[in-house]
């Protein structure tokens, strides 16, 4: 991905609101199930790592994407954006040119 691509991404993300939480409990099956479901719908997602949570959003978002086969886009305070591309019909994709 390139720094455009990112940028682009970033500024989308700006507008949207964290639609999974990881909580105490960490990076679990369900959470992952959440984000894969999110990502097929949305391309996009932002997670928002709580407070009680053992590390923080920039230690976790290589684990993150990796688990979920995304993009890691950017980890700033407690929030992560993940973006994939998504083969699911009827979405609106987002253009990275």
């Amino acid at each position: 991905m390139t720094s455009k691509q990112r940028s682009k991404l970033i500024s989308l993300a700006m507008n949207l609101s964290a639609t999974v939480q990881i909580g105490k409990n960490g990076l679990t099956e369900s959470v992952a199930e959440q984000i894969n479901t999110s990502l097929e719908d949305h391309e996009l997602v932002k997670i928002g790592v709580l407070k009680t949570a053992d590390i923080t959003a920039k230690g976790m978002i290589a684990e993150v994407a990796e688990m979920v086969g995304a993009e890691p886009v950017q980890a700033i305070g407690n929030k992560i954006v993940l973006y994939r591309y998504s083969h699911k019909e009827g979405i609106e994709h987002i253009k990275l040119d």
